[in-house]
């Protein structure tokens, strides 16, 4: 495999900034085969919003093509470089924006993880129940050891919502929404713009947001998440 290039004036460390946008991983053909198989998965259990879909949960287990992509070679030479050769894929999610889903995502980080069933351990909870499937929050270490590939599908900057992130905050550890509004006002945000094809690199405790589309089209993004480590107490990541 080529050596992937990061794209220009993006976040240029996932170990200093906390995300990186790499540019072209995927080819049109294999963007369309995406695209073609995500237009006909289930989307009985989609998240939606007026009327309009805005994500599908459990797109691994939905999709075999996506479950295709997130073992693949292309995808684990990425995710290995950051969290080694044990890495594993244990969640994907479709985000789309649309003219009738159209919602804005405020600063905050990503904190739980899909497991098998539940249990009571320590340093795991609160709990919840989504499409299904036991989401509960994990101790900070879990979630340190853990990285979140963006698979873009559509072409995505600041008009159509694109990811927004405050450069280096997820070295901060877990923060309160009083901690997260101090970095807003002293972290200089950056918008993670990508191009069809792009992969956006990003660690689960980077505090992130997106605002709702000023020229509202689609923007598909794949986002698949890997661990690198087994859960305590007899917790299983969801299969």
């Amino acid at each position: 495999m080529t050596e992937l290039a990061a794209k220009p004036g993006s976040c240029k460390s996932l170990r200093e900034d906390g995300s990186l946008i790499l540019s072209r991983v995927l080819e049109d053909s294999e963007i369309e085969d995406l695209m073609s198989a995500l237009s006909r998965i289930d989307k009985s259990g989609a998240v939606r919003s007026r009327g309009g879909m805005y994500a599908v949960r459990n797109l691994l287990r939905l999709s075999p093509i996506v479950n295709e992509l997130a073992h693949s070679p292309k995808m684990s030479s990425i995710v290995e470089e950051h969290l080694g050769d044990s890495a594993f894929p244990v969640r994907g999610t479709l985000f789309d924006k649309t003219s009738t889903a159209n919602w804005l995502v405020p600063w905050h980080q990503d904190l739980t993880i899909c497991v098998e069933s539940r249990l009571d351990v320590a340093g795991y909870g609160p709990w919840t129940l989504k499409a299904g499937v036991r989401h509960v929050q994990p101790p900070t270490s879990v979630l340190e050891r853990m990285l979140s590939l963006r698979v873009h599908l559509d072409d995505c900057d600041e008009n159509n919502g694109a990811l927004r992130v405050l450069p280096g905050t997820h070295q901060a550890g877990r923060l309160t929404s009083d901690q997260i509004a101090m970095q807003r006002r002293a972290v200089v945000p950056v918008t993670c713009s990508a191009a069809a094809g792009d992969v956006v690199l990003m660690r689960p405790l980077l505090v992130h947001a997106s605002s709702a589309a000023v020229n509202a089209a689609h923007r598909r993004v794949i986002h698949i998440d890997y661990a690198s480590s087994q859960l305590d107490g007899g917790l299983k990541w969801a299969p």
